[in-house]
């Protein structure tokens, strides 16, 4: 493929014209199309997509269409390519592009921020203010790729430079893609939550996101770890990711099993994965007075909460939206360094053009599917070639 003046390529990694792409039909409907390899503009990288895995939002996209309006057209923008946890290599730099290189492996997060609002400026991108205005004449530079602009369940995708992540080669390609709910879990507890070692943590809810927050939390120094969830299964992997304690739901109270294991208090934090009917209700009950709970799931119906306790106690609420500031990379970091193994929470591999199946065992937990990865057929004629 012939990119523009100004755009590096280097033709150990020849790019196409065109690529197969997963793309939104009716709602519940994804249909394998032909689009056209993007072009990476100043400050972007074109990354070859080597795998991706299938978060719980991707589902919400897929059957219930992107959180804003998008090319496409409401209400389910039609054509539209989500997917949001991608890795994949770097095939052609933007111009002015010197931060990367091509052939090097990275990961991505999701938003890249307009820049100009207050939240922008402040670092807090994800929480942009011209979230969603991506065309035309409201386009005013915000992307976050898989929700208001084309994402990963494809070959190519350009990427703004500040939401790259290197990856180490000792990394396989499924363990990058976690890297970021490794550092959603991240954001939520030091960024936004100023958890320090020695404070206590309790995690509701064993995902994805719940398990690598266990594992987050103990890598971080935080005493105790207590996870809490419904599946024996699930909190034994917990234990393994580091949790201290577990406490299955289904045989006894949360909230007095946590204190009892905390010496009678509640926690300093409780980071909430669950989305549980009572579930803040019962993270407010958790944590001592002047704790802090962090929000990390979607309830289905809105919830009842006991503001008056909120009050009394000086409780902290809050929601987290995405992985921001340095959390991914200290993420990254951590996982480098082997001080907690994300693997286990990978369960299942499927090929790019077996999406469908994938997504019915990440929809449905079949086999107990946790984390499910799909990937592109390069990665493995590239793992074979350095064989």
């Amino acid at each position: 493929m012939g990119m523009p003046a100004g755009v590096k390529t280097d033709r150990n990694y020849p790019i196409p014209e065109k690529m197969k792409a997963w793309v939104l039909g009716d709602p519940g409907e994804l249909r394998l199309a032909e689009k056209p390899v993007p072009v990476p503009k100043r400050a972007e990288v074109l990354v070859r997509i080597d795998a991706v895995a299938i978060c719980a939002t991707d589902l919400e996209i897929i059957y219930h269409g992107p959180p804003a309006q998008i090319e496409g057209g409401q209400p389910f923008n039609k054509n539209f390519t989500p997917g949001h946890e991608y890795m994949g290599t770097v095939v052609a730099l933007g111009p002015g592009v010197d931060e990367y290189k091509i052939g090097e492996r990275v990961t991505v997060e999701i938003h890249a921020g307009c820049g100009q609002c207050k939240r922008c400026r402040q670092g807090m991108y994800t929480s942009c203010h011209n979230y969603g205005k991506n065309y035309g004449d409201v386009d005013k530079g915000h992307r976050a790729n898989g929700f208001t602009t084309d994402g990963g369940f494809c070959e190519y995708q350009v990427n703004n430079i500040n939401t790259l992540i290197h990856v180490d080669d000792t990394m396989s390609d499924e363990e990058a893609t976690l890297v970021v709910t490794a550092g959603t879990a991240m954001y939520g507890l030091t960024e936004l939550g100023g958890l320090v070692a020695g404070e206590s943590v309790v995690v509701t809810g064993p995902g994805p996101i719940g398990l690598l927050g266990v594992a987050v939390a103990k890598a971080l120094g935080a005493q105790p770890v207590i996870l809490t969830g419904t599946r024996d299964n699930r909190l034994e992997m917990g234990k393994k990711l580091g949790a201290d304690h577990v406490v299955n739901v289904r045989n006894e109270d949360p909230v007095e099993a946590v204190k009892r294991l905390n010496g009678g208090i509640g926690v300093d934090y409780v980071l909430e994965c669950s989305a549980a009917a009572n579930a803040i209700n019962e993270a407010c009950q958790m944590v001592n007075r002047g704790g802090k709970v962090c929000l990390a799931a979607f309830p289905g119906e809105p919830p009842q909460v006991d503001v008056a306790h909120l009050v009394r106690n000086n409780i902290y609420v809050y929601g987290i939206r995405g992985e921001g500031k340095s959390a991914t990379h200290r993420a990254e970091a951590f996982m480098r360094q082997k001080r907690f193994d994300a693997t286990l929470i990978h369960t299942h591999t499927f090929e790019m053009d077996d999406l469908k199946e994938a997504i019915r065992y990440a929809k449905d937990r079949v086999e107990d599917a946790i984390k499910v990865v799909v990937k592109n057929p390069h990665s493995e004629a590239r793992r074979v070639a350095a064989e």
